[in-house]
């Protein structure tokens, strides 16, 4: 049986046949484009090594929406293999997905889910709710289980969305699909432990409380603790000035999702 994304969309959540409308995935499948993909040969050693892996991203809620960031390196073992990795992708007008782990299966999931809400759209007429959306996500990790025991299908996302009355929504997710949600911030990636560590301190310490900063603090916030999480982990990357290369930054507010301009990143980074 398959999750119906019209029965997550806010009738019950019911099961129903794979292929029922609405159901992307299952559309899928029903016309044999397996999920996930396999990989062949060279053992679960050899597939690990080869393997590219993306960190770091992060989120935090502030006064009026949510601030998504993350580096722009993509790393296989000790070598560097990519400084302009985006690991922060777009699903919707309001959903947003920052990913760690494997870039080719994390994109990959990222495509699915946009095609998957644009599906469900065009076909029900309505927003997929964020229930649905989250299902969908976790559906989809836990298809990668056996990617995940061959050591090259690690993706633990970050998902953060705006929900019209309940304003911004912050998830993160484990490999198998568990997930949690943050009540200010969240972080995943090998800088992940490193960030969480320091917003931990500074909310409960120092009582500073992230949903009191505007948007441009919050953003300012988010690109120092990339900038720490760079200096501290070889996995993440810092910042480029001669490269122009920067961290990635979207702001998911009542608007909508809108991208941080490159000059504006520059300026909070360098002035």
């Amino acid at each position: 049986m398959a999750w119906s994304a019209h029965g997550a969309g806010g009738e019950g959540g019911r099961l129903a046949p794979p292929g029922q409308a609405g159901d992307f995935l299952a559309l899928l499948r029903a016309s044999g484009r397996d999920w996930p993909p396999q990989v062949l040969g060279g053992g679960a050693a050899g597939a690990s090594q080869l393997a590219a892996h993306a960190t770091t991203v992060l989120a935090l809620k502030h006064r009026d929406g949510i601030v998504v960031a993350g580096d722009r390196r993509a790393t296989a073992g000790t070598t560097v293999v990519y400084d302009r990795a985006d690991k922060v992708l777009q699903l919707d007008e309001f959903s947003v997905l920052g990913i760690a782990g494997v870039p080719a299966f994390a994109s990959e999931i990222a495509r699915i889910l946009e095609h998957s809400f644009k599906y469900f759209r065009r076909s029900q007429l309505q927003e997929l709710s964020v229930e649905g959306k989250l299902r969908s996500l976790s559906n989809l990790l836990r298809d990668q289980l056996p990617l995940l025991l061959q050591g090259v299908g690690l993706v633990a996302p970050l998902f953060a969305c705006w929900e019209r009355g309940q304003g911004g929504r912050l998830y993160f997710y484990d490999p198998l699909g568990a997930r949690f949600e943050g009540a200010s911030y969240a972080a995943s990636g090998s800088g992940g432990t490193i960030i969480q560590s320091i917003l931990l301190y500074r909310t409960r310490y120092e009582g500073r409380r992230l949903e009191e900063l505007e948007q441009p603090a919050a953003i300012a916030l988010a690109l120092q603790l990339l900038e720490v999480a760079a200096d501290t982990d070889a996995a993440t990357g810092g910042v480029r000035s001669r490269g122009d290369i920067f961290p990635l930054v979207k702001c998911i507010g009542e608007n909508g999702v809108q991208s941080v301009p490159e000059a504006q990143l520059r300026k909070l980074l360098l002035d």
